[in-house]
């Protein structure tokens, strides 16, 4: 019998794609790794309602509200109102809450006030998560007016980030305030600082600064009792000693909300690194607090892929020699590398930060002392990259936006390997790369809100220089430097055009990695304008950036490098300040409107995301013991979604 052919492009709604990915050698795992792997995902999603309350205060009270009209079997299905409704609603799931992921931006509704407020009226009292008037009191004007809490997260040095941001981290407070706060707390002299803040909320209460932990008995205490639940069934299936301990630290942080036991858990999870199975759960990721102190929360499960893992090997066997022959400083420069794990894994399942959308490489842990004394790991997402590049097969946007034949052949041939050098070398060498100088620990208090894009830029900036040198011919991680040739040009092209795609006309760049890319591509492209090393051409009136020189792009990657090095390790606020505001953040409108319009005409989603697989154990006889899992790809963006909401929410 003919296997159907697997489909990766599922769902399409407004702006968004929904894909799915495979997870190859599932069912060759042990019975032991795969009740593993089942409870680490029930942990994982049992955590999912908390990244929606940190993004927005009523996050969670706007999307069960519109979950219930859409359950409601008297819901008029067919209804122009109810079909916007319902894609408002897909991009809610889509971007964790009623802010767009990229943009930062309110999602604006297209359906009417009067509609949405006739459909609450007609739910049953029980089935609302608040008393109707008050609901309508609290969702009305935040839905429909534009202007309340319309930035999930403000980068804008001119403003105070803290008040206009609406992300839910921050209460009754001003950046002032929460500066002083914290500039209290940190000791310059401290050599294994904690994150400070990174797992609680500040609050102002009658005068008075409180930070509410997120833990046990703290803030979102029912999803943590419910992780802490499936973490201790996995402890009990765990495929090594040390997997025991990472969890049981893990279990202790969510317990205790001690900032020293989360560097107990990360340290020990960084030693974890011969076993096939690997998660990651808590607070992790700073890139949504304006002053990347808040970790956000995060959950993956995944397998490890041995055969692509050899590349990633090669190349952190040979971190050192990337560390030497860097163009940076040698004062910022590490003389060993230390603990240094790479690996491809193929994902099992993502949630919160991670999902739906999602990043393809990960380097952790995120303090800088531990990856400066221990070193780190860094994981390429080898399923999640592979089923981007299957889903972007059967597009245009080749022909649309690269100048040649020529360029577009390159890309044909070496994009997928491209892309995964460029992610092993960002996450590996990248972001494992560089020394602070002394004393200079805490970047979120110095870089402030230009840490995660100066950190993003250093990363890329590396990869990017690596990438036509003949080692990694040598290193046979690549044939031919016409793979390196490949990424320059992907990454070009994508930094100054593509990406202009995924904002709206008049908006600048908000997220860190986009204005990360441009912020490298505009200025290499202004610093060898006058020798054309990039040109810009115009033909049928539309703009393409064609690169002349590689070698010397190279040298101008190099240089950059070193700045961002140098700004990265010494703390250099203004400068940082100067590059990103100059080269990363404001767009050229008349530019801007051309890439909208043809993007338009390639009739392509501008973002995607992800639908997980469903594991499915299969209990004995008695029902007391998992005796297989299954698993399965869903198809139905929709149904996982409100799947989810129903079993997973206890917030």
């Amino acid at each position: 019998m003919k296997v159907p052919k697997f489909k990766y492009v599922i769902d399409n709604f407004t702006d968004f794609r929904i894909i799915r990915y495979k997870v190859p050698d599932f069912k060759k795992l042990s019975l032991k790794e795969k009740k593993l792997i089942y409870y680490l995902y029930q942990a994982g999603l049992y955590g999912r309602d908390i990244y929606y309350d940190q993004n927005y205060k009523h996050n969670l009270i706007i999307r069960k509200t519109l979950e219930e009209i859409v359950k409601e079997p008297k819901t008029k299905k067919s209804s122009r109102d109810y079909n916007q409704l319902l894609d408002y609603l897909k991009q809610m799931w889509a971007s964790n809450g009623i802010h767009n992921h990229y943009s930062f931006k309110k999602i604006v509704p297209k359906f009417s006030k009067a509609y949405l407020i006739k459909e609450i009226k007609n739910l049953e009292e029980n089935k609302l998560p608040l008393e109707k008037k008050q609901l309508l009191k609290i969702i009305i004007p935040i839905v429909f007016n534009k202007k309340i809490d319309s930035t999930k997260t403000c980068f804008d040095p001119k403003k105070d980030l803290i008040k206009n941001s609406a992300v839910n981290f921050y209460d009754n407070l001003t950046q002032k305030e929460v500066d002083n706060y914290y500039s209290k707390l940190i000791n310059k002299k401290d050599k294994e600082p904690v994150m400070y803040g990174l797992n609680s909320m500040l609050v102002k209460k009658n005068g008075k600064i409180v930070e509410k932990v997120w833990k046990v008995n703290g803030l979102y205490s029912k999803a943590i009792e419910r992780i802490i639940d499936y973490l201790e069934k996995a402890i009990l299936v765990s495929d090594s000693k040390q997997k025991k301990i990472v969890i049981k630290n893990l279990i202790d942080f969510y317990k205790t909300g001690d900032l020293k036991t989360f560097d107990k858990y990360s340290l020990s999870w960084l030693k974890d690194n011969k076993s096939n199975v690997d998660f990651l759960n808590g607070f992790i990721e700073n890139y949504n607090d304006p002053l990347n102190k808040k970790g956000s929360y995060e959950a993956m499960v995944s397998i490890k892929d041995f055969d692509e893992t050899k590349r990633t090997k090669i190349i952190s066997n040979n971190a050192l020699w990337f560390e030497q022959n860097s163009p940076t400083d040698k004062e910022f420069k590490r003389t060993e590398i230390k603990g240094m794990d790479a690996k491809v894994i193929n994902v099992v399942v993502e949630v919160g930060d991670a999902s739906p959308t999602t990043p393809i490489g990960i380097n952790l842990p995120n303090s800088n002392w531990i990856r400066q004394k221990y070193g780190s790991k860094s994981v390429s997402l080898g399923n999640i990259i592979k089923a981007y590049e299957m889903a972007s097969k059967e597009s245009n946007l080749k022909k649309e936006f690269f100048n040649s034949k020529k360029e577009i052949d390159l890309l044909d041939k070496y994009s997928l390997l491209a892309n995964n050098l460029h992610v092993d070398l960002h996450e590996i060498v990248g972001h494992g790369s560089g020394k602070s100088e002394e004393g200079m620990s805490d970047f979120t208090s110095s870089l402030r809100n230009y840490d995660a894009v100066i950190e993003e830029a250093r990363a890329d900036l590396v990869a990017l220089y690596f990438a036509i040198d003949k080692k990694l011919i040598d290193l046979k991680l690549m044939s031919s430097l016409d793979v390196g040739k490949a990424l320059y040009i992907s990454y070009i092209t994508g930094g100054l055009l593509v990406q202009l795609s995924k904002i709206k006309k008049n908006h600048n760049l908000e997220e860190a990695h986009m204005r990360n890319r441009q912020l490298i591509c505009k200025w290499v492209y202004e610093k060898g304008k006058s020798q054309k090393i990039i040109e810009k051409k115009i033909k049928n009136k539309k703009t393409y950036f064609v690169i002349n020189d590689y070698d010397r792009l190279r040298e101008l990657f190099g240089k950059l490098l070193k700045e961002i090095q140098r700004i990265k390790s010494t703390g250099d606020y203004n400068e940082a300040k100067e590059l990103v505001e100059k080269y990363g953040v404001k767009v050229d409108k008349k530019l801007h409107a051309e890439v909208i319009k043809r993007w338009e005409k390639l009739k392509i989603p501008k973002y995607s995301g992800f639908i997980n697989p469903k594991l499915i154990p299969i209990y004995s006889k008695n029902k007391k013991e998992i005796i297989d899992v299954k698993i399965s790809y869903p198809e139905n963006f929709e149904k996982q979604m409100l799947e989810y909401s129903y079993v997973y929410s206890v917030l």
